[in-house]
């Protein structure tokens, strides 16, 4: 199984962070910043399939633009809502005649997050643990025969990065996500009972912004 591609490939695509948000007020005036409850991430990461979904069948990785928002219930647990702002699109290949199909993904997550530190620490690790589910569509698999398609895979996700202070409003972020279940096979229209094992890992970069 190919290793995930070079993050190169993310820096390129990385998207703007929102503009910043006002601060919120404190009454310890030397903290202030660090008070704030609210982050947003934009950026971009690359999905690629932690294996073969079958003997001889392959799925190539794709890189799309990802968006969060997180809110701290105390300076060091947060809740996240994870997104691809689009979809990764994927191409299916398989041994002898190479690309088959075609077929797009789009993941969303809620976790619950632990940061390490205290928030003015320079950098700042994270570990998460929650729930995605990821949205198959435009499957164009296997020619001019029955249409196969794909059900919503759903599943754990977990979740390690790291955060890096730029200042009290703006950080950097570079994180990894394994996400863990299956995806139902129907073939023109109707189930077979099968599933398809893709088990991602998402890598991704970002700029975010507190507020």
């Amino acid at each position: 199984m190919k290793s995930i591609r070079t993050l190169t490939i993310a820096l390129a695509a990385l998207a703007a962070a929102p503009a910043a948000f006002a601060q919120d007020a404190s009454s310890d005036a030397g903290s202030a910043a660090y008070d704030k409850r609210f982050a947003v991430v934009g950026g971009a990461a690359i999905l690629k399939p932690d294996r073969d979904p079958a003997p001889g069948l392959k799925i190539d990785g794709d890189v799309a633009p990802v968006i969060s928002a997180s809110w701290y219930a105390t300076p060091n647990i947060a809740v996240e809502l994870w997104g691809a702002a689009d979809k990764f699109n994927h191409r299916v290949k398989a041994d002898g005649p190479g690309k088959i199909g075609t077929v797009d993904q789009q993941p969303i997550a809620l976790s619950g997050q632990y940061h390490f530190g205290a928030p003015d620490k320079v950098m700042r690790p994270f570990v998460g643990l929650g729930y995605y589910e990821s949205n198959f569509s435009n499957e164009s698999i296997g020619g001019d025969g029955a249409h196969v398609g794909l059900e919503t895979a759903k599943g754990a996700m977990a979740t390690a990065g790291m955060d890096f202070n730029i200042n009290q409003t703006w950080f950097a972020r570079a994180d990894a996500r394994y996400m863990k279940g299956d995806a139902g096979v129907r073939v023109g229209g109707q189930g077979t009972g099968e599933e398809l094992t893709i088990d991602p890992w998402v890598v991704g970069v970002g700029i975010g912004a507190r507020f």
